[in-house]
């Protein structure tokens, strides 16, 4: 059994109501970066948390501390988002940063499968901050 727990993008959730239903969905359907987990083997969603947001001096310890919240459930993995990979400048950092602090946790940059380029999907997202009519709904699914 893997146990994992999933990293989402705060500006995503909190600013843009995502509810990470298309990482869910490749979750449960073993897609996108869960197609590296065998079929028989089951998969334990412990948690799911946001990143601390966009750094400050404290961000490197907030996101630590999420992180080690979840740690006391015995993960295997924690994914980062489809989100944090396209959209978060600083997921090298964070990436590196907890591969340190957990070195017996895999870090997984990737969750669900993507239906547009990065590239589309960044502006479109960067559309929604700009008080586009579509949701993040529309842009998970190119529309």
């Amino acid at each position: 059994m893997a146990r994992i727990g999933i990293l989402t993008c705060s500006n995503a959730t909190q600013d843009l109501g995502c509810s990470s239903v298309s990482c869910l969905h490749d979750l449960r359907k073993r897609k996108g970066a869960f197609a590296r987990y065998p079929s028989e083997e089951k998969l334990d969603l412990v948690g799911i948390i946001n990143c601390s947001g966009c750094p400050t001096l404290a961000g490197p310890d907030k996101l630590l501390g999420r992180i080690r919240a979840l740690t006391e459930f015995r993960l295997d993995a924690i994914h980062f988002t489809y989100c944090m990979d396209v959209l978060c400048p600083f997921k090298g950092k964070y990436k590196a940063l907890l591969e340190e602090h957990f070195p017996n946790i895999e870090i997984i940059v990737g969750t669900h499968e993507a239906h547009v380029t990065n590239e589309q999907f960044r502006e479109d997202v960067k559309g929604l901050f700009c008080q586009s009519k579509r949701s993040m709904v529309d842009v998970i699914k190119g529309r």
